[in-house]
């Protein structure tokens, strides 16, 4: 039974940037069966003017206080500003969807958290696809998950692991790979860039074994994601071109939507998929 206006879901949003911002302003709109209560920023008069044409705007409060107002907190600030946002929501057994799903491998605590808290994080499959087909064959037996992501340069620049070997994406004419590893290094690496690895390894077989390669390609004008799974119920290959938000080119625009799809599926009568 679908929740009545009196028993609808309150959903908090950490962060109403790129991410954020749709989100909360799609709940705004009206998601039948939740209702938003408050969102979260650290640029306070930024977070107002995102709202300014809301039809019902909400408080911004801190970071950690969303969990005492909301029973939903979706996480979309800055990785840095990660645990902010999840601890409390974990210890307060809320329902938790974040979006900086590399930061949630860095820790693995939280997970051991909810597990006596009796929160629930459930991740979206952000700008990945196919992470059902992995779930089921994650229940029997998966040998070996490959992922090789391409971006434009400018996507990938700035990233700690190109500072920390002095790897240069500048000019490029050529695609270039900058990063060959397990998903785990690479999610601490590019934590800007790479949480569909995070997502996809969660799902599968862990970050240690989920094999991932980044290149930096001057030819591509979307981030994409080639993925491969080899596994006793299946192989199948996976592709997907995201097109980039206008405000940040390290997001495509498909990863609010994918949280939207999410937030749906906590109320509506009929979910389709795990």
């Amino acid at each position: 039974m679908a929740p009545t206006a009196q028993q609808d879901l309150r959903v908090g949003v950490g962060g109403v940037g790129t991410i954020g911002g749709v989100v909360a302003a799609r709940l705004d709109q009206g998601i039948p069966g939740l209702r938003l209560v408050a969102v979260a920023a650290r640029d306070v008069d930024k977070a107002r003017r995102r709202m300014e044409g809301f039809r019902n705007p909400v408080p911004v409060v801190s970071l950690g206080k969303l969990a005492g107002d909301a029973d939903v907190i979706v996480e979309c600030a800055p990785a840095g500003a990660f645990a902010e946002v999840a601890e409390p929501a974990i210890r307060a057994g809320r329902i938790f969807v974040p979006v900086s799903v590399g930061a949630l491998l860095g820790a693995p605590g939280l997970i051991d958290l909810a597990g006596e808290t009796g929160a629930r994080i459930i991740v979206p499959s952000g700008a990945l696809l196919g992470l059902d087909a992995v779930r089921a064959a994650a229940e029997g037996d998966i040998r070996s998950v490959t992922m090789i992501t391409r971006k434009p340069p400018s996507a990938l620049a700035g990233a700690p692991y190109l500072e920390e070997h002095g790897i240069s994406v500048d000019g490029l004419t050529a695609p270039l790979r900058v990063f060959a590893g397990n998903a785990g290094d690479g999610a601490r690496g590019f934590p800007a860039n790479v949480n569909v690895a995070a997502a996809l390894s969660l799902a599968g077989i862990g970050p240690e074994r989920t094999r991932l390669e980044i290149w930096a390609d001057p030819g591509v004008t979307h981030n994409t994601h080639d993925i491969e799974v080899d596994a006793d119920s299946a192989r199948f290959r996976m592709t997907i071109e995201n097109v980039a938000t206008t405000e940040n080119p390290r997001t495509g625009r498909i990863t609010a939507l994918s949280v939207i799809a999410v937030l749906r599926g906590l109320a509506a009568p009929l979910k389709v998929g795990t």
